[in-house]
């Protein structure tokens, strides 16, 4: 029937709610009906029911309301309770009722966020002329919501409480509030920085890490004007730029102009030739990694350099497609469908075409590494813009710095204004260069992994051959992609990560690992090495990367050492779920944050050729903000189409590892969307073996989105601890004492 029940120990079935009541706070999916039931279950409370009220706009929040025993509203004319449970025949006074009590009492039943901000105590439920509860006349609660801890003291406080709700996409956030057992990552910390300096506070993405909370951080942060600061001498960017260890490893190969990256968005209506072009002549001004070049660099082969601002004309980097002609391959017939999800996916499709070709119009030794086509669809109608990027210039956290300066500039067109963008911190020129990774003589060089010696882990993939560049190139890769169903995803982006106080990332990375580990065949043992793309933004004192655009990712080869973890009983979902996820998240925070130099070890030929290298690779490129692909027309600048971020390279390009496993997160109007995929070399590994290894990593996904459910769900690590020498065991008898202590006080 949809009802919830529970029994009692005469027998009896006490109605607990409904299983359809369900509702989004904070990002989280809540059952109504299990709040309801822990409301009812204090034991001065005769009848419960919850709601989400926005009393302001934009301010949703989880409301109780309760009825004492022996109130008016609280019994049947027979003396029951109205919810259905036991007679209690103890008088009210006896059990004191107030909705701070209540709360609390919920607060010891149920996550934090399920727990409401305010309990409102009623004399009785208001009810229609059916004997419903009628939640539009429940009343507003009449004191502030103190859903987040207390509140804001001081401007700077306030002023980060409203960031965190901001980019967290929450209704509100307190001062006590962790920014990462909210949803945040290292990457959106990004976000976090540039826009508290736009706020006039100074912080760094370290600095988030470390404070975590907007109280903690409004202590570290300093005014933008204090004087405290870098230099206020500009970093233009401009000219000659040391390649990473990253562009070295890779070579020639990658100055082609196919080696690229692009974004399709929606386009508003009101959006012109004009408009777009004023837009983007202001983004290439802003960041000089737009206006790069490949230019010869002797012995050396190649190198960068940045022109001045206005260098590159912008004029012919774009092209405009009329939604009338070309979306169907013909240039006359106009395109018409009576599914408008079904002409949204049309568009979606010719964008991506137009992405393509557009690819091929890219140049970097003539200094084109951006080109722009806009699907107009008339007037009145949203279209599609297709932004390529050279890769040498961009990454995934540039798309969201890209992306956003895109919208304000030609919005600002539009307007009739002339697009004013926020200045750019520090350069990718100056982050290359000042380093430790760049030597005298300006080229980067890559640093020793670290001092550790590691087993040759055995073969972790059942291939009989090693990867040979001349044969296994981009030309020969395969892929497979695999859609998280999308109660998992809400889970494991949301509840997981604050449980184990861990990232997305982490989350992801443990599930392969453990996938990878089960597939080898054999013993092997439960080690293996896992090349892990990072962003690679680790910024040093006085330097501000939050809003700098360049291709920053770092490759470092993390050793998962899973012995001793039972995975079959974490893709069930038991104990080994939560096993398996801490054992990962501390290795692979024991190999410590990167900068632009780690990649695999010593650069020398000696080194190279005994140590270890990585058949696997693991790249998560984070959240995107994007359109439904079944939501009909989606907003203006909304990503859109699959997937969130394309990519292309040379055909030629040897293909670096056996396989590479990629996931991204699209949060969506319908809640998180999250995808797999995995490429590979189709002479390598047969597509049977990589479906099994999808299938595995899809399957310890569920378990640890089945375990995250479970009572003893959660914990921390030593990593979560750096000040203090203490060990996993440890800790988990910190943590028990703790749960014990907690069920004393709440009996």
């Amino acid at each position: 029937t949809g009802d919830i029940v529970r029994w009692t120990g005469d027998g009896e079935l006490v109605f607990a709610g409904r299983a359809d009541s369900q509702v989004k706070i904070r990002g989280y999916r809540v059952e109504l009906g299990e709040v309801e039931a822990a409301l009812a279950g204090h034991p001065a409370v005769g009848e419960a029911t919850a709601a989400v009220r926005e009393d302001r706009p934009g301010e949703r929040r989880l409301i109780g309301y309760v009825v004492p025993y022996g109130a008016a509203g609280g019994r049947t004319a027979d003396g029951r309770p109205v919810n259905g449970g036991p007679v209690d025949d103890r008088p009210v006074n006896g059990h004191p009722v107030d909705g701070r009590s209540v709360r609390e009492h919920v607060a010891g039943a149920l996550p934090e966020f399920m727990v409401p901000a305010a309990v409102v105590v009623l004399d009785a439920l208001p009810r229609t002329p059916n004997g419903k509860v009628d939640r539009a006349a429940l009343p507003v609660p009449e004191f502030a919501a103190r859903a987040a801890g207390r509140d804001p003291r001081t401007p700077a406080e306030e002023i980060l409480c409203a960031l965190f709700a901001e980019v967290l996409g929450l209704e509100r956030a307190g001062v006590e509030d962790s920014f990462f057992e909210l949803g945040g990552d290292s990457i959106i910390s990004l976000q976090l920085v540039a826009r508290a300096r736009r706020a006039g506070l100074v912080l760094t993405s370290p600095q988030v890490f470390e404070a975590k909370t907007p109280e903690r951080l409004a202590l570290l942060a300093r005014t933008a004007d204090d004087g405290t600061g870098p230099s206020a001498a500009v970093d233009t960017g401009v000219g000659r730029i040391p390649r990473t260890p990253l562009m070295r490893r890779l070579g020639e190969k990658i100055t082609g102009g196919r080696f690229a990256q692009w974004a399709i968005v929606a386009t508003p209506a009101a959006l012109t030739r004009d408009a777009l072009t004023a837009g983007l002549r202001a983004v290439l001004d802003t960041h000089a990694m737009l206006r790069a070049r490949v230019v010869p660099d002797g012995d050396r082969g190649w190198a960068l350099e940045t022109g001045e601002r206005g260098a590159v004309d912008v004029e012919p980097l774009i092209s405009c497609l009329p939604v009338g002609g070309g979306l169907d391959g013909s240039p006359e017939s106009p395109q018409s469908a009576e599914n408008p999800v079904a002409l949204e996916a049309c568009l979606d499709e010719a964008a991506e075409r137009a992405a393509r070709d557009a690819v091929e119009r890219l140049d970097p030794a003539a200094g084109r590494m951006v080109q722009t086509v806009w699907l107009d669809a008339g007037p009145g109608r949203t279209g599609r813009l297709a932004l390529v990027v050279h890769h040498l210039s961009v990454d995934g956290v540039s798309w969201r710095i890209l992306l956003a300066d895109l919208r304000a500039a030609c919005e600002a067109a539009v307007r009739g204004g002339v697009p004013q963008l926020d200045a750019v911190g520090t350069s990718f020129r100056s982050w290359a260069a000042a380093g430790p990774e760049a030597d005298g003589s300006g080229a980067a060089v890559e640093r020793p992994l670290d001092g550790r010696t590691c087993p040759q882990p055995s073969d972790p993939l059942p291939v009989g051959r090693n990867l040979d560049p001349a044969v296994d190139t981009a030309a020969t890769l395969r892929e497979q992609t695999w859609v998280v169903p999308a109660g998992q995803a809400e889970i494991l982006t949301s509840r997981t990560p604050a449980a184990y106080h861990c990232g997305v990332h982490e989350v992801l990375l443990a599930a392969l690992a453990g996938a990878v580990v089960d597939a080898r065949p054999g013993a092997g043992g439960g080690t293996v090495l896992v090349d892990v793309e990072r962003h690679g933004r680790a910024a040093a004192d006085g330097t501000d990367l939050s809003r700098t655009v360049g291709w920053f990712t770092t490759v470092r080869p993390q050793w998962l050492d899973l012995a001793g973890v039972d995975l079959a009983e974490a893709s069930a979902g038991g104990p080994a779920a939560g096993r398996l996820l801490k054992a990962v998240k501390q290795q692979s925070r024991a190999a410590g944050e990167d900068g632009p130099g780690h990649l695999q070890g010593s650069t020398d030929a000696a080194g190279r050729a005994h140590r270890p290298s990585a058949r696997i690779s693991f790249n998560y490129m984070g959240r995107f903000l994007a359109a439904h692909p079944r939501a009909g027309t989606p907003e203006p600048w909304q990503l859109t189409g699959e997937p969130a971020i394309g990519s292309s390279s040379d055909p030629g390009m040897p293909a670096p590892h056996v396989l590479e496993a990629s996931a991204v997160v699209r949060d969506t109007v319908g809640g998180a969307a999250l995808s797999l995929t995995l490429t590979w070399p189709h002479r390598l590994l047969d597509a049977a073996v990589v479906a099994r290894l999808g299938r595995a990593w899809l399957d310890l996904l569920d378990g640890l989105a089945v375990h995250t459910d479970s009572p003893a769900a959660g914990g921390h690590t030593p990593s979560d601890f750096p000040l203090l020498d203490l060990d996993q065991d440890e800790i988990e008898q910190f943590e028990a004492i703790a749960d014990r202590l907690s069920d004393e006080e709440a009996r």
